[in-house]
């Protein structure tokens, strides 16, 4: 079935809208209804809020997940932490700030599918239901090459970093479809937008920066939004034993970007917030660096005529 005729978009021409419709109709058709979902009324946010909604987040014992779930456990009734490290966890659970917010925690490894349906099933029934997930749990490795980098290493990283995101959203995402309402933040990188000498870990966050978007057309028809943040070098236990053992060097780290400065997961967190705020409601399917100028300064700066000034 084609579009009937031709339409003049230049005129004060809007007839052709009533064509338009039942023409589109067929591959609407294709995804279902679209559920009816008023962006411009926070009815439906307050009607959750009154109950035990949830924060759940995937490596939420440490580094950006914990500092994500300290920033935003003031808008929601519950924060369910997710985590492989059962005394990171009790540490988190018992020395961050989260006010009079009853905190849950879970060990969990986002690897394995099916324990990761199962988990978002008991924080449903036993906590409440989840209005935000950010699935902050990732891993590093050293630079490598593509042809030398151990295969066990490689596949983990995958497993964790990719897999262990989809598996989530998975596990997640249905029951918020079906209520209609809820907020998803991805962990990217600034190896999402540009090739670094890391073979597993580059790809990987490159290829969630494609699943965000995608995500964001499938769950937005359903009152979803999916977005991404991108951080550069951020200051986590991660990185910190890096530097520790002399794998990364600091003052690279701090002055890799435009501003001259050491990102903190908190950094991070207060966009995560953001995006999973009201105030992003009409923001759905992007990876926003949190980089410090990072990408603007690494192609700034390769110019082969120099910089205009000396430091």
């Amino acid at each position: 079935m084609g579009l009937q005729g031709h339409v003049n978009l230049c005129g004060d021409n809007t007839a052709w809208l009533a064509d338009l419709e039942p023409n589109l109709s067929c591959f609407l058709d294709l995804w279902g209804p679209a559920v009816p979902y008023d962006y411009s009324s926070n009815l439906q946010y307050e009607d959750l809020k009154m109950s035990q909604d949830v924060l759940a987040i995937t490596g939420g014992a440490s580094g950006i997940g914990l500092a994500s779930a300290v920033a935003m456990a003031g808008d929601h009734g519950a924060i369910a932490l997710l985590d492989q490290n059962p005394e990171a966890l009790a540490t988190a659970a018992k020395d961050a700030a989260f006010g009079e917010r009853p905190v849950h925690t879970f060990e969990c490894d986002v690897s394995d599918a099916v324990a990761m349906i199962e988990l978002a099933r008991r924080v449903e029934t036993d906590i409440g239901p989840v209005r935000t997930l950010v699935t902050s749990a990732g891993i590093l490795h050293n630079p490598a090459t593509v042809l030398d980098m151990d295969l066990a290493e490689h596949n983990r990283v995958w497993d964790v970093n990719y897999h262990g995101t989809l598996y989530t959203i998975r596990a997640f995402a249905p029951a918020m479809t079906e209520r209609g309402i809820g907020a998803i933040v991805t962990l990217g990188s600034i190896n999402s937008f540009a090739a670094l000498p890391l073979p597993a870990y580059c790809p990987s966050k490159t290829a969630l920066m494609r699943l965000t978007e995608m995500l964001s057309v499938e769950l937005g028809r359903k009152g979803v939004r999916i977005n991404g943040v991108a951080p550069t070098y951020v200051l986590t236990p991660a990185l910190k034993a890096k530097i520790a053992s002399g794998d990364r060097d600091e003052n690279l780290i701090r002055r890799a970007g435009a501003l001259d400065m050491f990102v903190h997961p908190e950094h991070v967190a207060s966009v995560i917030r953001f995006l999973c705020s009201d105030a992003a409601a009409a923001v759905t399917g992007v990876m926003l660096p949190v980089d410090a100028g990072w990408q603007a300064a690494t192609t700034f700066n390769t110019f082969v005529g120099g910089v205009p000034w000396q430091d």
